[in-house]
Order: C-alpha cells, then structure tokens, then sequence
C-alpha cells in the first residue's frame, strides 16, 4: 500500500440517489474498474472520461477497505507476510486509479477535472486517517516490528520496508491519543483543500493574464521566432496582433529580449503578483493557513516545528543542518553574485541606460552582456537544438550509458493529441518501460517541468512489474514556419527531468513503496541533476546539436562558448536559488502562527540573498508551488544539496569518461536500481567511495579555485 501523494486513499462515497443497480451498470461499463486490455496496460485514456472516476474510486475504496479489514482481522498471529506484505500490497486498484486523477489534474485539467479533485482531495485524507490512526492495524504492525526488526529472517529490503512501515504510523499519528487523532484528521482535511485551492489559483492567476500588442514597434528586441509564435497564439484566440502568456516560453525570452521597458515592467508584475492581488484567488489567506495547520500538526506530533518533522526523514535531518548548509553556500556565492549584478549595471549604463536597473531589466541587460562577452545567444544556438534532435540525442545517450533503446508505440493511449508514447528495452532486449513524453505548454497544464509516474515498478507474484513513467515539460512551440527550437536552458531542463525518468525507469526493487524515486527529497534530485553535466560536454554537444535547416553539426566554436558560458553569473543562479531555500526554511521553521502579513515575512526570510531594489505590490510565496502544493515544503534546499551529490559523483565520469559504461553501470546498479532501499548515503558512498563534498560544487561552479 502506497500512501504518497498521488495515491492517498478515498472516503467511500454513497449518494442518496445513486442506486446499487446503476452504480453496478455504471461499473461494468467504466474502463478503470476493467483490466486494461491495452499494450503493457498502460492506462486506456482513450476510453476514460471524468465520469468513470467517481465510481471508480468508491470501488475501489470498497476493495481497499476489505483489504486492511482482512489484515486486521486476521486470526493468525501477525507475520511480516500477513500484516507487513498484506499491507504494502493492498489498494492496489485505488493506487492506478489516484495516479491517473492526479498526473491528469497536474497535465491535462478543466474544470470537472478541478472539481473532483477538491471534493476527493479530503476523502482521501480521511480514509488514509483510518488506516494510520487504526490501533488495532497499528498493534499488529508494532508486533511485528518488535519482533523482526533485528531479525536475521529478513532480507534488507524487507527491513527496510518495516522500518518504513512502522515510522510511517508513527509519524501520522499512530502513538496519539482518541482527541489528538481527531484533531489530526482535521488538520489533515483541511491541508489537502488548502493545496489544491493554493495550485488552482496560481494555475488561473497565470492563464488570465494576456498581453495583447497590436503595434509592431512593441516587438523590437524579440526574436522572430518568439515574434511568429505570439502571432500564432493571437490568431488562435482570433485576434489580430500578438499575445503574450505567463508561460515560460513565452514569459522568459520576453523579459530577455524586449526593448520595450514598460511592458516587460507590466509582463514582470504580472508574473510576480500571481496569488497577491486581493482577488478572490488571492493565495496570502491560504499561505497563513497552511503553515498554521503545517505547524500545529509538527507539534501534535512532538515536533517544534514543520521542518524538524519534514527533516528527521531527509539526509540533512536537521533545520540548523540546512540553514548552516545555505548559509555556507551563501557566504561563498554572494560576493560572486553582488559582482555580477554590478557588471550587469555597468554594462547597461555604457549602452545609455540611466535609471536604476530593476528586476525586470537583469534578464534584458544580462543577455546582452553575455553576448557581448562570449559572442553567443540562445537564438545563436536555438537553431542546434531542435526537440526532435534533442530528444533522439538522450536516448542515444542513456543508450551508450546504460544500453537502453526506445520504441514509439502508437498503439498505447495517451490522454493529449500532443503526448507521445514509447516503449524502452535493455541491454539484452527485455521490455524495460513505457514512457510517455509530454513537452508543450497548454491551459490545463501546471507550468514547469516534471517527471511521475502512473505505475511503480514492483514484484507481484514473482513477475517484475515493469513502470509507466511520464515527462511533462513546457518547451517552446513550434510555429508555422519552425520546428520547436529549445534553449539551451530548455535542452538542460529536458535532461533533468530524463534522469528522474531513468530513476523510476531503471528500478529494481521488490516493493512498490521502495521503487524508483521514493527516496528522500534530498537525495532525489542526484538522479535527474547529474544529467545536467552532458549539456556542458563537447562530445555530447557534437552528437546532439544538429542545423534544423541544413543537418549541419554545431561548429566547435559555439560548442567553445557554451562551455566557456557555462558559469556565466553562476554566483546570482546561486543565490537565486539559496534565497528560495530560505524563504521556504522560515516559513517551516516557525514555531508560532506569524503575526506580520506574508509579504512582510518573505522579505525578511530572503532579505540576506537580496540584490535590488524592492517592488511594491510583489511576492514570490503566492505563486510558490513548489512548498504550497507540492512536496518540497521545507525541502527546497534539496536542488542545492543534490547539487553538491551531482558535482562530486561527475567527477567520475569525467576521470573515466563522460560515456564510460563501467562507470554508468556503476551508477545503475548502486543508485538507479535501488530505490528506496537503503540509506541515500550507502548508497551514494557504494559509487563513489566516499561521502561529498560542498568543494566539488563551489569548483564546478566557478566559485572557488
């Protein structure tokens, strides 16, 4: 039994004019309540509308309540078989059914979709109360763990996974008492509602707004691809002219190319008042709430606070521990960073720029400087990275690490017109995965890029399992006249997510709960990060980048200045990122509800990383995914300390080569295969031989000699 946060379980729902002769047609008729008859049953989107899930869910609901029923009210003496495995193993069909909702409200959402959700979200807080607050599941499973958890009878991964099992109870609540466990469940309802009301507002802030320039002066500065995929967008909507979004293919090269001062000022306080604008999805309320109720749970608990509780489960495992780590990033990166914003300005005031630089002139000005100083710009190479090239380069590249191949299945169903499907093998030709890519931004899809996952790969009965894995990015469109030509920023983001893919792809676990990326938030990133480093790679870069026009392969002499632009302003992308970690710190290290409006708040928490002047009417919490309706609260410092994993573990591959496949397997077999099944310490050590150091980083970067 999976508990994360696709796949809590479901209330069981009856209504009053729903009969059990309709619900019984109704369930004979909906493909999610059907095996899948479709290649490695993948999931039939094409038979599935939002009306199957309702009844899907109460299904099975049902099924997963018979099956905890069973273990609790078995007569046998508790064994790791029958409470344990019995355990890990039930809602099974609830778990195919959650991942499909939830990856679907993530990627392809409306409002049916939006609807379900938040009145699904707390029945599924609910029924996982009654699995973890139930004292006589909890004594079968507290006797077992007392009787084998030193046992020499388990394998490692079974300790593992009743080590797992039994802090997991603990940790909802398992040891509180009758009054406390009510409390609990109502702090629990009303989190998982104030998430998803956080995420639908963000989602809605940013597909509202619009700008609409009908005067061709306005478009001075942008590239004219940017140019063609605005009026694109505008002769969608029926609209003479160009339009603007919120979306970062959109959003980003505006506020790096645009002439126009004023309108990347009104493009920029678009972007950053999302959830601040005292509307009615205004997200300061819901912030205030969720981090009260975050706090109060901590403290049920017998936590001091949020992140102690968060923590105690993460490789840091302490607050102080992070803050000293950002704090340590922080005194070696911000002299860099306060350089480099000077060296920005300066460079600005010599093309006659005379007002104070702001935030929504860095990106313009900085773009310039670094054209200037390297000779090169994403529309230089844009032209090198079409997706298709791109894509066919990563495959190529896991095929020489690891031996993997693709295959695109169009037989699989997909849930978009836009979502491709394919199916990956190994080395020696067994089936390894289906997995579906999803690359273009579109009304119903969260912003950003991720990777998920609508089956783990697990054991059952003796047959491996093989993952469903998915990428969902949101790379530039192509338009009438182009391909889809990615930035070089795009083209690292792609190989991130495709090292996640490779975590969850590659896994070879025995328990679903342990498979694949179900490994400490920290250590996560290490998979998708390390990726990263083969965009800085010449021998990669030549076998990749190819002229979408004319085939021809990326000359060494741009391929020279990527590399040598590699850390162009690597000191500001540092504490950027540290400022995001500390914000997200203090809101989760609070030991009382905050007494000052959230805005206030935020600046003191990022006021040691800041570097302009402030804007009124900004905030960067409203719109902060990431912590407020995702699973990074009091993790965001993760990216920076899978960072420092990355930094130390590429030194390998680049002592035995960048292709090397020893050094890969080596990888493989110590990091991707693993999962969750041991400590991300031992495993990491098993690679590389020794624990990291912050030193590899700060070299890499560029930040120390």
């Amino acid at each position: 039994m999976r508990l994360n946060l696709l796949t809590l379980l479901l209330f069981f729902i009856i209504t009053a004019n729903y009969s059990c002769k309709n619900k019984t047609n109704m369930n004979d008729n909906n493909p999610l309540l059907q095996p899948f008859n479709t290649p490695h049953q993948t999931a039939p989107f094409d038979k599935i509308s939002e009306d199957h899930f309702m009844p899907a869910f109460e299904l099975a609901m049902k099924e997963g309540r018979d099956e905890i029923a069973a273990i609790i009210n078995n007569p046998e003496p508790p064994t790791f078989e029958n409470t344990i495995e019995a355990l890990e193993k039930s809602g099974e069909r609830l778990d195919r059914i959650s991942n499909i909702f939830f990856n679907l409200n993530a990627a392809e959402t409306n409002e049916k979709i939006q609807s379900i959700a938040r009145e699904v979200s707390p029945m599924l807080s609910e029924y996982s109360n009654d699995i973890w607050l139930n004292e006589k599941l909890f004594a079968k499973v507290k006797t077992v763990y007392d009787q084998y958890h030193t046992s020499p009878a388990l394998t490692e991964e079974q300790h593992k996974l009743l080590e797992d099992t039994y802090k997991s109870f603990t940790r909802r609540g398992a040891l509180l008492s009758g009054d406390e466990k009510e409390k609990y469940r109502e702090i629990s309802a009303e989190l998982s509602k104030l998430s998803l009301q956080f995420g639908e507002n963000v989602l809605a802030e940013t597909n509202d707004f619009k700008l609409h320039i009908t005067n061709p002066e306005d478009l001075a500065g942008l590239p004219q691809d940017v140019i063609d995929a605005a009026a694109l967008k505008a002769k969608n909507e029926n609209l003479e002219g160009w339009i603007f979004t919120l979306h970062f293919p959109s959003y980003f090269p505006f506020m790096k190319f645009a002439d126009n001062r004023e309108l990347r000022k009104k493009m920029y306080m678009a972007y950053t008042t999302r959830g601040n604008k005292g509307n009615n999805r205004d997200n300061k309320e819901i912030i205030k709430k969720i981090v009260a109720l975050r706090l109060e749970k901590a403290k049920l608990l017998g936590y001091n606070n949020h992140a102690e509780y968060v923590l105690s489960e993460r490789m840091a495992k302490t607050p102080d521990r992070v803050n000293r780590f950002l704090q340590e990033l922080l005194e070696a990166s911000l002299p860099f960073a306060q350089k480099e914003v000077k060296e920005v300005e300066d460079f600005a005031r010599k093309t006659g720029f005379k007002d104070t630089l702001q935030r929504w002139d860095f990106a313009y000005y900085s773009e310039k400087l670094k054209t200037a100083r390297y000779n090169i710009s994403d529309e230089m190479t844009k032209p090198y990275f079409q997706l298709e090239k791109v894509k066919e380069g990563i495959f190529d590249l896991t095929n020489r690490l690891y031996g993997i191949t693709f295959k695109r299945n169009s037989d699989i169903p997909v849930y978009h017109d836009e979502v491709e499907a394919y199916e990956a093998y190994d080395a020696d030709g067994s089936f390894l995965a289906v997995l579906y890519l999803d690359f273009f931004p579109r009304e119903g899809k969260q912003g950003g890029a991720w990777m998920t996952s609508y089956l783990d790969q697990h054991i059952e009965n003796g047959k491996d399992i093989r993952p469903h894995i998915s990428v969902v990015t949101n790379f530039t469109r192509p338009t009438e006249s182009k391909p889809s030509l990615l930035t070089f920023n795009e083209v690292t983001t792609f190989l991130h997510e495709f090292g996640h893919a490779l975590h969850g792809m590659l896994s070879r676990v025995t328990y679903e709960s342990l498979s694949g990326t179900s490994v400490f938030r920290d250590f996560v990133e290490l998979p998708s990060q390390i990726m990263e480093n083969w965009a800085q790679q010449k021998e990669w870069l030549h076998m990749v980048a190819k002229h979408y026009e004319t085939g021809e392969t990326i000359p060494d002499e741009l391929v020279d200045k990527i590399v040598a632009a590699g850390n162009f302003q690597s000191g500001y992308a540092t504490v950027r990122q540290i400022s995001f970690g500390l914000n997200d710190m203090a809101w989760h290290t609070l030991e009382e509800p905050i007494a000052t409006d959230v805005t206030n708040f935020e600046k003191s928490a990022m006021q040691p990383t800041e570097l302009f002047p402030d804007v009124e009417g900004t905030c960067m919490s409203t719109a902060f995914s990431h912590i407020f309706n995702g699973g990074y609260a009091a993790g965001y410092y993760g990216y920076k300390w899978a960072e420092v994993l990355d930094a130390h573990a590429f030194q390998l591959f680049k002592q035995n080569g960048i292709f090397d496949r020893k050094t890969a397997q080596a990888f493989r077999e110590n990091i991707l295969e693993k999962g969750g099944t041991k400590d991300p310490m031992e495993l990491y050590i098993a690679f590389r031989g020794e624990e990291p150091s912050i030193d590899a980083l700060l070299i890499r970067c560029g930040l120390k000699n």
